[in-house]
Parts: C-alpha cells; structure tokens; sequence
C-alpha cells in the first residue's frame, strides 16, 4: 500500500478589521496619475476622487497565492479586503477613509495585519510561552481502536481524468475546470461501498519544473508549465479509509484556483460546490455503468450514493459545505452523511445542522490565521430546534495550514511548498519551538482524525466518538499531539439550559459579580443591541468572532461575559421544569473561555442543586484548561477559543439527579472575568442526516434607480418551500469599491411562518450628480435559522438617473 504524504497550501482567511467595514469605498473621475512612492511590498499611490482616494499598490513580485483575502494597509491599518488583479501583482482599494490623504506607508496585510519581516521578529525566550497545561496533566487512556491503524482490505491506487476543461461552472464566468481525481478502492471488498469524497484548497495551479517557479493567473497551464498535483496530498487519510472497506476519490480543482479571483462573486465557493457535485454525478453515473469507460471499469455497482463523507481542506472546506447544501436543493439528492471542513474559510457564514460534522482548526495556522471556520460550528449550533446530528470542533495545537497535504509540504512535495508559518523564532509556532508538531506528525494527526471522523459517522464505530466529543479521548497514531475538542449534540440528546444567546429574566447573577450578553468584535454589529466580546483582541485572535468577509456586520457567536470581584459572584441558571429528571443525560457541559484582559488564570465551581437543596460541586480547573490561557505572546497568538468543560454526572454525588433544579456557576479565584455558553445536560451521539428537509433561502437581485436623494431599494428573499417555523436570516450589503449610492449594513430579517417570502429595504443615498455607468452591490445572505442557505449571494444593480 503506497502511503505518500503530500501538503497543501493554504486555507483563506476573510477577516478585516473595524477600519474594512466603516470606510465607505467610493469611485469617480480619474485625475492626473499621482508620484509613486515605495513601500516594503512595491510602489503605491493614492490618487484623489470626486469623493474620496483610489490607492493603488504595485507589487514587486506577485502575491502568494492563498486561502485568505489580501486586504491594503495604510499607516499599519488595514482598510478592508482589495481588488486583486488576475497577475496578482497589483492591489487596489477605494475609500473616504481620511488617513490615505497623507499615507507614508501602504501594505498588504492579511486577516486585518500586516505581517512582520521575520527577520524582525526575535524570540522571546523558552519560557515566554509559559507553562504548557496540556503538556503538565496527564492524558487519559488510548482509545481501544486507533482510527489510522490499517483495514483489512489491500488498497489500489487510480485515477480518472476527463480533460482540463471538463467542466465550465456559470459561477466561476464560465471559466475551464479540469475533471481528474485520485482513487482509493478496497480490493476484493463486496457489495456497494461508502464513498468519501476530498477536495484540495487553494494553492498554485501550475509550476515550471526547471525554473521551480508557480503561477496561478492561467488554466490550463502556460506552456513549459505542469499542473501540481494537490489532489494527491491525502494519500494517508485515503489509504487508511480504503482499507477499511470505504471508497475514497480526491479531486483536483487547479481550474477553480487559478479563476475565483477575479470571476466569481464568492470566491470561488460555489464553484468548489459544483465541481464536487459534478463528480458524484459521473461517479453515479459509473456505478450505474454509464459515462466514461474507465470509470464505469472502476465503479460499476462499487458505491453506495446514500452514504457519502466530504472533506475539504482550506478554501475546500467552504467548497464541501457548499456541495452538502447544492446537494440538499436538488430533488433527489445524494446521501451526504458527514462534513469535514479542514483548516477552512468561511466567507459568508452558512450554516450547516442537521448533518454530523467536524471542523478541525490548526493552532498555528499561518493563513487563515483568524480560524474563521469556527463559524461553521458556532453558527450552526442552534440553527435548528430539531437538528438531527452532532457536530464538533477541534483546535489542534503545534499545527500550520499546510502540511496536511503532501504536496504543501516542503521536502516531500513534488512542486514548490512552504511552511504557512513564516516566524521560525516564534516560541510557540516557530519550526524550533518545541511545541511545534513536525511535518511527519502533523500529516499523522491529519490521517488520524480525519479517518476518524468518518469511520466514526458513516461506520458506526462509536468507540472513537471520544475523540470528538469533548471527554478527551486519544489515539496513538495522534502521537504527542494536544487536540482540544468541543462537541454538541444532537437536539434529542440534550437539555439546553441556557445557550447563553441572549438576555434571560432566568439567569441571575448574585454577589459581586456581573454578566451580560456580548457578540463579535470591534463593535461591528450595533443593529444587535450587544456589546462586543473580544475588546482587546486582535480579528486573527478570536476565532468565534472575527468578522467574515461577506458578512463583516453580522452579529456572531453570543456568549455571557461573566465577571466577579470576590468570591460571592455567582451565575445561577434554572432547570426548565419540564425536564428536571437529568439522570439520562452522561454529562453536564458548557464552553469556557478567559476574558482577553484577564491577568493571570481564574477558577469557577459548577454546583448541582436537587429540589431539596442539596448541591454537589465541582471546580472547572479539576475537569478542564478551559480557564487557562492558550500559549503565545504575539498575535495572532494567543488565541481566545472557548473549550469544553464536562461535568460526567456520575461525579456528582449526593444530589438526586432525577430532580435537579438549577445550576450554579460561582467564582472561587479572588477575581476573574470569564465567556460562557452552551450549558447543557446531554448525552453525545452522532445522530442522522436531513438538510433536505429545510427550506433554502435565497436573495433575489433587483435593478432599481437611484433617485436623488435618500430612498430606498426593496429586495426579496424567498424560501424554496414553506416552514412550520419563523425564518430567520441575516442581509449583508457590501460597498466596496462603489460610489456610496446605497448603504452598508447587516439586517436581521424574519420570514413568518408558512410565508414563502418576504421584502426588505436597502436604504439608496441618492443625488443629482451625473454618472457615466451603473453601479452594482453584493448583497448576501448568512448565518439563517430553520433554514439553510440557497442562493446566498446576489447584485443589487443602481442605475444613474441624471442626465449627462
């Protein structure tokens, strides 16, 4: 069996900084080209408009090609995410932002930061990370299966190929896609088989092999060019899989990488959706013995089409996401079981319940450093009162972006690679740091969980689910490293006691302490009414609550900022009365994080009170580290990520757990300011799929004037069938780069039940000033309720209505 690792580059990151959001991006008549001046990354200018300044940055080499977002800095600050031109060698950014008037310096940054020559960057010591936690408690006991142990069945390896232009999806402007895949089958294993599916990220399309140069700009490649192999980096996960007795194809998407910037409104999302949906199309189509003969020679009666996995790393891992829900629109969809985004990026926040899945976030990712896939779990965690299925996130520590694929992988990659994380003296991520996992054991951890994950939803093998859920289950193919898990489950299999999304007149709060409700960061979303969480933090430090790309004002992941002064603080939470009898559940669960500003480690008791009063009480900092703070001293470490505390109510003893009565959380370190959610009683299990039974929800374009002066566009979302239950969604408008005709904003809109639409009012700041074309905004929409995401993404088309 040939176990080839192979590392892939790198995952995209759309978090901008408050600077993105609140310049309002203008565009009018050019004036004469302004003096160039230099700047670390090449020559910049910054030319004034009618209404505001066009900066312009020439780079002296072209961008690297990543997962993340290049956003244009001024004076350090960034001012949101930039045109990128198809080279990748100039950026451009329009802005009212008064600071470009007298800019002494332009940048590119990257997830609202702009990236310290390493050269400058100088160690701070082997203790400035401080005490390792993880490393000073001792793990529990090897689980009895190790997910990356080989199956019984030999593995043979292939590949179908379709051509380089096998595929021109509308969403990528009709652009050439190749069709290739690697193939994983079990040999001599009977019957129709699970299928999983991987889909690369975002990494060079092609490279000279003798100049050891990579483009991105063209596909099919320039001559005298090869494409990189990307789709052959998950030869460990795929090999352990199909000697379980799975099917495994990886598919290539060189074509999708080298055309989502510029062509497509989402970065190339949907086209990464369509392109995995094509190819479970032409493998139903093999398995049935139609289409292409090889495939038919590979597949005919070998797949089961109801029991599919999906995996995508980086930009993949919002494609995978994207083809679960292309999939659940379809009138016949394929029996997608379980997602795995790896490393991802989340642009524009959908949600996905209803369908088991693990994301998985490295530490020291490099680009996609804000960890914006986090989203995917926080958004979806009550995004269904019904949901079916579990989900879990997992930050592994000592890991970067790229080295879960070989061919992203320096010294094992056939074309040109790199380590994400270009600060070799950082004391926490740095390749000497000793906390850093090499390439070797990160590709293990990689093939470990990922195996995993879908040998534990599509096999049933329930022994791993420790792995996943929160209990701190571990592996020997995991090696050395620390792997924090948080898991929900499924809504039949939890009491909800207080998610902690919004105020309750139940919740109280006693002694000296205090605690409210907080969302997102940087005051992004005043049309909440909340306070931001993360006040301290920079957007690639706070996973929960970095700002999405196509979704920067949208409120994200409400928690309770709790905060005491002695230790008579104390939250207390009623048990809802119709389900007081909390002896079926296994544990008692909530998510903890410290306070940014806290100076040094706090402690909280959780008690349990039965109807008589007695009370059985345990201290968070015997169960979990989820109150000590994780390593780094630089950002975008340390990061602030709420982690699992579990309480197994077999520990409480003395309380009748058939009639609990409320919950009781109480700081016992002199001070301390804490984030909370999710309390929960619940028993974990995988649960089922069925996304197809929510509506999709979608937002329908429209061309209005502009008028002139203040008005407003009436757009409408509709639901592709109606719901039981009020709709929810959150509308994004974005003006980047347009003359301020219409307004940015984020609005919360509800769908009444049993409607199958809804109207809403984007607000057009009309004039009299003549203009030579129309102007066209993205509006978009994320992060819905009792729904799924349809067609997320549309224009609002204004026309100019004065006269030249």
């Amino acid at each position: 069996m040939r176990l080839h690792a192979q590392a892939w580059r790198r995952g995209l990151v759309g978090a901008v900084t408050a600077a993105a959001i609140s310049a309002t991006f203008l565009a009018g008549p050019a004036y004469a080209d302004p003096p160039a001046s230099r700047s670390g990354d090449g020559e910049w200018t910054v030319q004034k408009e009618d209404s505001g300044f066009r900066i312009t940055l020439r780079l002296d080499r072209p961008l690297p090609v990543r997962d993340a977002v290049p956003e244009l800095a001024v004076d350090g600050r960034s001012l949101g995410p930039a045109e990128e031109s198809p080279d990748g060698r100039t950026l451009t950014i329009v802005t009212s932002d008064p600071g470009a008037a007298a800019a002494s310096s332009v940048d590119v940054a990257w997830n609202g930061e702009v990236p310290t020559p390493a050269a400058n960057l100088r160690s701070a010591g082997p203790d400035a990370a401080g005490p390792s936690p993880e490393a000073a408690r001792k793990k529990p006991p090897h689980l009895p299966v190790d997910p990356a142990a080989p199956g019984p069945y030999t593995v043979a390896p292939d590949e179908y190929d379709l051509g380089d232009t096998g595929i021109a999806p509308a969403s990528l402007s009709g652009k050439p896609v190749e069709l290739r895949a690697a193939v994983y089958l079990p040999v001599g294993a009977k019957g129709p088989r699970p299928l999983v599916v991987f889909l690369h990220g975002r990494h060079s399309a092609c490279y000279n092999p003798v100049t050891r140069t990579t483009s991105n700009s063209a596909w099919p490649c320039p001559a005298g060019q090869q494409p990189i192999a990307s789709y052959r980096g998950y030869d460990g996960p795929a090999n352990v899989l199909a000697s379980h007795g799975y099917v495994v194809v990886s598919i290539s998407a060189n074509g999708v990488n080298a055309a989502d910037n510029p062509f497509s409104d989402d970065r190339g999302a949907k086209a990464r959706g369509e392109l995995v949906m094509k190819h479970l199309d032409l493998l139903a189509a093999a398995d049935r013995g139609e289409g292409d003969p090889k495939m038919v020679r590979l597949f005919h009666k070998r797949l089961d089409m109801d029991d599919i996995g999906l995996m995508g790393h980086s930009r993949g891992g919002e494609g995978v996401v994207k083809a679960a829900l292309l999939n659940a629109g379809r009138h016949r969809p394929y029996g997608v079981k379980a997602v795995l985004p790896l490393a991802p990026t989340d642009f524009a926040r959908a949600t996905l319940p209803d369908v088991p899945m693990a994301v998985i976030l490295p530490y020291c990712d490099g680009d996609v450093s804000n960890q914006q896939g986090q989203h995917f779990y926080d958004d979806s965690l009550y995004a269904n009162a019904d949901d079916a299925a579990f989900r879990s996130s997992l930050l592994v520590m000592g890991t970067d972006h790229n080295f879960f694929n070989t061919e992203w992988t320096p010294g094992v990659a056939t074309a040109p690679a790199s380590d994400d994380w270009s600060n070799n003296n950082d004391p926490v991520c740095g390749n000497k740091a000793p906390t850093r996992l090499s390439a070797a054991e990160q590709y293990a951890v990689g093939t470990s969980y990922i195996a995993g994950f879908f040998r534990l939803v599509q096999g049933g093998e329930k022994s791993l689910l420790p792995l996943f859920d929160g209990s701190g289950g571990t592996t020997p193919s995991a090696g050395r490293a620390v792997v924090h898990a948080v898991a929900q489950a499924p809504a039949r299999e939890r009491l909800d006691v207080a998610p902690f999304t919004s105020a309750s007149p139940s919740v109280r709060v006693s002694g000296a302490a205090t605690a409210a409700v907080c969302a997102g960061m940087l005051d992004r979303s005043p049309q909440s009414g909340l306070p931001s969480c993360a006040t301290a933090l920079t957007t690639s430090q706070a996973p929960s609550w970095t700002p999405a790309t196509y979704a920067g004002n949208v409120a994200a992941t409400p928690v309770l900022r709790f905060s005491w002064t002695d230790t008579t603080g104390r939250v207390t939470v009623p048990v809802p009365r119709w389900d007081q009898n909390v002896a079926k559940y296994d544990a008692l669960t909530f998510r903890a994080a410290l306070d940014e500003k806290a100076t040094g480690d706090a402690d909280l008791t959780v008690g349990v009170v039965d109807d008589r009063g007695r009370t059985a009480t345990v201290a968070v900092s015997e169960l979990s580290t989820a109150l000590t703070k994780l390593p780094g001293t630089t950002s975008p470490l340390p990061k602030t990520w709420l982690r699992t505390v579990r309480v197994p109510l077999s520990s409480l003893h003395g309380v009748d757990l058939r009639d609990v009565r409320e919950v009781r959380l109480t700081g016992v370190s002199p001070t301390g300011a804490v984030y909370l959610g999710d309390l929960a009683f619940s028993s974990v299990e995988v649960g089922g799929t069925r996304l197809d039974r929510l509506p999709q929800v979608s937002v329908q374009g429209v061309t209005v004037p502009e008028g002139d002066g203040p008005g407003a566009a009436t757009m409408t979302l509709t639901l592709s069938e109606r719901s039981h239950e009020p709709v929810t969604v959150n509308v994004q408008s974005i003006t980047n780069g347009a003359t301020p005709v219409i307004t940015q904003l984020a609005q919360r809109i509800v769908v009444p039940a049993r409607a199958t639409s809804v109207t809403f009012q984007v607000p057009l700041a009309g004039n009299t000033t003549p203009a030579t074309a129309a102007q066209s905004y993205q509006v978009v929409a994320s992060v819905p309720t009792n729904a799924v995401i349809g067609e997320g993404f549309t224009r609002l088309v204004v026309t100019d209505d004065d006269a030249l």
